[in-house]
């Protein structure tokens, strides 16, 4: 539907996309998802040389100036300031950055983010930009994303943001959310669809070499599982112990026997020290074993399988599905050079 109403009113006017970024911005939030934008617009026109751009794109700078400086130590040079900003805006994208702590403080960036984003078809944030739309007060009582790595601090911080630390992007409402750096180019992908049309962002994905749809989620990138640890020595070694043996059965009993402790008292002991079931641990445990496994190695799928305690390869494509959104295959077609199938 809203396809057709843009193609139609895109012979009238463009519609506005604004990024705002503070200083220190990270440079691929605010670059990514502006070329996807302006990419489309670009091939829209060519398509129908009937009808205007689509998009007008721009960048707003947090402070007086129009340009702003990144966390790589470019400058981008912008063409606005959120204050000189005219007329009506339709996407509003606020990038992340270490910047965003700073300009989460400042009261009048804050009220204008409140005010402006009543006047707004949809709103959202690229990364960590999510705690500045967060210190507006403008995530609450919704789901939201960010980097994997920001995730736990964005949920800590901010009690009334229900937090998705593995999806690549969020949509609640007219609220766009997505993961770090690379992902504001997905969700621009994903915006560019909602607008013209999946074969439009297909062609914008295939020029600038993206997956349209990306498998999976923010856990196959994050450095670990965050398997989580026990202060309890007789946990820890328990941990450590199912880590050195993990090509066993190891059912609870056997955890629990190992840790001299009844199969009952052990299960809640362990819930209580690691906030996981010791079957979670166990699989995770497996999963992450698995995942360097395939990132070191040249190994079959079926010994991975068999070395990790997962039983067959069947076994191992539900628990990477299940913990990571990802096939085994498809993980370590990402993430090594040089596979041998």
């Amino acid at each position: 539907m809203w396809a057709a109403e843009t193609q139609d009113s895109s012979r009238a006017h463009p519609k506005t996309i604004v990024f705002i970024a503070a200083p220190e911005t990270q440079i691929l939030d605010v670059a990514g998802p502006f070329q996807v934008f302006v990419r489309a617009a670009e091939n829209y026109v060519r398509d129908h040389p009937d009808r205007k751009l689509p998009y007008r794109v721009l960048l707003a700078s947090t402070t007086t100036g129009k340009s702003v400086s990144t966390n790589c130590g470019l400058v981008i040079q912008g063409t606005d300031t959120f204050r000189s900003l005219r007329g009506p805006i339709d996407t509003l994208l606020v990038a992340g950055g270490t910047g965003v702590e700073r300009a989460s403080h400042e009261k009048e960036l804050l009220l204008w983010l409140r005010r402006t984003s009543r006047r707004v078809r949809r709103l959202g944030s690229i990364c960590t930009g999510a705690f500045l739309l967060a210190s507006a007060g403008l995530l609450k009582g919704k789901r939201a994303a960010t980097h994997w790595k920001w995730a736990p601090e964005l949920a800590e911080r901010f009690k009334d943001v229900t937090v998705d630390s593995d999806s690549i992007y969020v949509q609640d409402g007219s609220t766009y959310t997505s993961a770090g750096v690379t992902a504001g180019m997905d969700l621009a992908l994903a915006l560019v669809e909602e607008d013209l049309g999946s074969a439009a962002a297909l062609t914008v994905a295939r020029e600038l070499v993206l997956y349209l749809r990306r498998a999976g989620g923010q856990s196959q990138f994050s450095p670990a599982l965050a398997l989580q640890t026990s202060d309890r020595k007789q946990i820890e070694r328990i941990q450590n112990w199912v880590l050195d043996n993990l090509h066993r059965e190891l059912r609870v009993a056997d955890l629990a026997a190992e840790a001299g402790m009844s199969p009952r008292n052990f299960a809640r002991v362990f819930l209580d020290d690691t906030g996981v079931t010791p079957a979670r641990f166990v699989e995770r445990s497996r999963v992450e074993a698995a995942r360097r496994r395939l990132e070191e190695s040249e190994d079959k799928l079926e010994k991975i399988a068999d070395d990790c305690g997962l039983g067959s390869v069947q076994g191992l494509r539900r628990s990477f599905q299940r913990l990571l959104h990802v096939a085994p295959s498809a993980y370590r077609h990402r993430f090594k050079e040089s596979v041998v199938n």
